[in-house]
């Protein structure tokens, strides 16, 4: 599935053009049964004198009359084409696709789709880099105090109550939230991946469902990474809360013990 989000992960982006190609398929399929034609389009077939619809990779092209110019729009399913354009295949008088003249691939002109599709900027790879630098210092500098500031409450004796347990309980979620947050980098934005992804073009989309199913195991660390990053979130607001919650019982609550409440505090912190 797609989550309603405004940014589509690679992994999204495949199982939309899985998704195209099914439907793309199925219509062939259909409209060769009514009118008891050939299902699939094998390459260089032809019947009747025009070019018969065939799924090419990217869009599900119609028919095209003899020596005549096909037009089909920008599928909104890629994300970053420009969905007001249009691609552009010529049937020629044949009733063939026509076909390119440095190699044996069929002719077709994306040129209009594909002018939003990201291109590799030194400039822009250079700001990101510095951003990863400012923020991988700034949490190595947070996860650093944080530790010494929990060595200190655990260490004395005399700062052991309720109030400085929640309180290292929360620093402790930060430290989490750092840590997985390095480990996450790691793990999805390593170099060679980096650059795959950001070297997209209308072959490599092309490629994509025409290549055999991808092994999903390679994608449980990055699975992993990610929702250990989003629970460590989640319990930074947690434990947030559970301090909201604990200065809201000391003021309005005339006998409160905090022995009893620490273990629910610790479970909505932890648990959620």
């Amino acid at each position: 599935t797609v989550d309603a989000d405004d940014v589509l992960t690679k992994e999204e982006q495949i199982y939309l053009l899985f998704n195209a190609k099914r439907k793309c398929e199925r219509a062939i399929n259909s409209r060769a049964e009514t009118r008891k034609l050939p299902r699939i389009r094998l390459p260089g077939s032809k019947h009747k004198g025009y070019c018969m619809p065939e799924w090419d990779g990217i869009v599900c092209w119609p028919e095209g009359l003899p020596g005549r110019m096909v037009s089909t729009a920008c599928p909104e399913y890629i994300y970053d084409f420009n969905h007001k354009g249009h691609a552009y295949r010529r049937c020629d008088i044949n009733g063939t696709w026509e076909l390119a003249s440095n190699n044996n691939k069929t002719w077709a002109n994306y040129s209009e789709c594909a002018k939003f599709l990201p291109h590799y900027n030194p400039d822009q790879e250079r700001v990101f880099d510095r951003l990863y630098l400012i923020y991988t210092v700034g949490y190595s500098i947070s996860l650093g105090s944080l530790m010494v500031a929990t060595f200190i409450l655990g260490y004395f004796r005399r700062l052991h109550c309720t109030r400085n347990y929640i309180h290292m309980h929360l620093f402790v979620s930060f430290m989490l939230r750092a840590i997985s947050i390095f480990v996450k980098d790691v793990v999805l934005y390593s170099g060679a991946a980096l650059q795959e992804m950001e070297r997209i073009t209308v072959e490599d989309l092309k490629s994509i469902t025409e290549a055999p199913p991808a092994n999903k195991t390679k994608f449980i660390g990055c699975k992993v990474a990610v929702t250990l990053f989003l629970y460590f979130l989640a319990t930074n607001y947690y434990w947030i809360l559970v301090e909201g919650l604990y200065l809201h019982s000391l003021i309005f609550m005339t006998f409160f013990s905090d022995r009893k409440y620490l273990w629910g505090f610790t479970l909505i912190g932890w648990g959620e």
